[in-house]
């Protein structure tokens, strides 16, 4: 079955008061869409699955951006342009009109993906809906790898209910100021963001400081996901990429972030380089089942002895700030702060 994988609770029915049909309960993904109806939600569920973690995010205005993220998204993901634009347009329509909400509850997780969602949403909100709500978690009692609320059985999701909270003026303070960091071509302001304490948003601070670890090294021009991977491809004889996913995302990852499909594309770089990182074989199979090993390039930038950006030819984004191989560029020193690069 299904769900037989998911954490559950035998606790009794769960009071579901204040969850009304004029509900909105907003999610970056659809994971939990199901679990809700089955637990006895009665609102409305909206998902808004730009990945905010990944390409680029930079400031410029509303109809610009949702173009840019569009084309991202169509070319990370091989989905057609027009499908892309049209999923994009719909969601970011979607939360345009969030602020007429009578009543709209945000459910995330502690990641980068789903903490980036949140600051995104808030953000844009001029005027915040009549009762605007938060349910967070980082951990469950009884879960011992606890990635995310989409590993919840139905009646664990209830259970969550009781502890939303309001979200009020200095909540969504915090998420203008870390959402224009995020967005800013310098990560310096984002950084000292990350390395505060964030009340308003208690699990803000170390989502960012997890994201701020895609910026290149200043050791080995690896971000914390590419270095991952090829540690994880050199201490087994020719892993397959799935192996290496579920590695990276279920033992080592320390806030796992990428689905499936995000980590492949953030792989591929490391394969399709004139100069690359790893070596993928048999071709011909689905990607999960394809075979990675190290180049002789892959083991020197892995034990720091060679810059992977010197070798690479495709630029990057980190939220605003645009990484090009070749060029001075911003990096991340051992203390988790920006540098800049010569």
């Amino acid at each position: 079955m299904q769900n037989d994988h998911r954490a559950s609770a035998s606790s009794g029915r769960i009071d579901l008061e204040n969850d009304e049909a004029a509900t909105q309960h907003w999610r970056c993904g659809n994971d939990i869409a199901h679990a809700l109806q089955r637990a006895g939600f009665r609102g409305a569920f909206h998902m808004f699955a730009d990945p905010l973690c990944m390409g680029p995010v930079p400031d410029l205005p509303a109809p610009a951006f949702v173009e840019l993220r569009s084309a991202f998204v169509s070319d990370a993901f091989g989905l057609p342009i027009d499908e892309a634009r049209r999923r994009m347009r719909a969601e970011y329509g979607a939360l345009a009109r969030l602020p007429a909400a009578k009543h709209a509850v945000l459910w995330c997780d502690a990641d980068a993906y789903d903490q980036l969602f949140l600051i995104a949403v808030l953000a844009g909100l001029e005027t915040p809906p009549e009762t605007l709500e938060l349910i967070e978690v980082d951990r469950m009692p009884g879960v011992e790898r606890f990635i995310g609320i989409g590993q919840l059985a139905p009646d664990l999701l209830a259970s969550l209910w009781p502890r939303r909270r309001p979200l009020g003026a200095d909540a969504l303070a915090l998420a203008r100021a870390a959402w224009k960091a995020y967005r800013a071509p310098s990560p310096q302001t984002w950084a000292d963001i990350a390395h505060a304490e964030t009340p308003p948003l208690p699990l803000l601070a170390p989502a960012l400081r997890r994201q701020l670890q895609e910026l290149p090294a200043l050791r080995d021009g690896l971000s914390l996901s590419e270095r991952l991977v090829l540690q994880i491809v050199g201490e087994f004889d020719r892993p397959a990429f799935g192996q290496v996913f579920a590695d990276s995302h279920g033992r080592r990852e320390p806030l796992p972030f990428l689905g499936d499909m995000m980590f492949h594309a953030l792989v591929r770089p490391l394969i399709d380089a004139p100069e690359p990182l790893l070596r993928e074989f048999d071709v011909e199979l689905d990607w999960p089942e394809r075979p990675l090993e190290l180049t002789a390039l892959g083991r020197r930038v892995l034990a720091g002895e060679a810059y992977w950006l010197d070798h690479a030819r495709s630029g990057r984004w980190i939220g605003g700030v645009h990484v090009e191989p070749g060029r001075p560029h911003w990096a991340l020193d051992e203390r988790l702060r920006p540098a800049w690069r010569q």
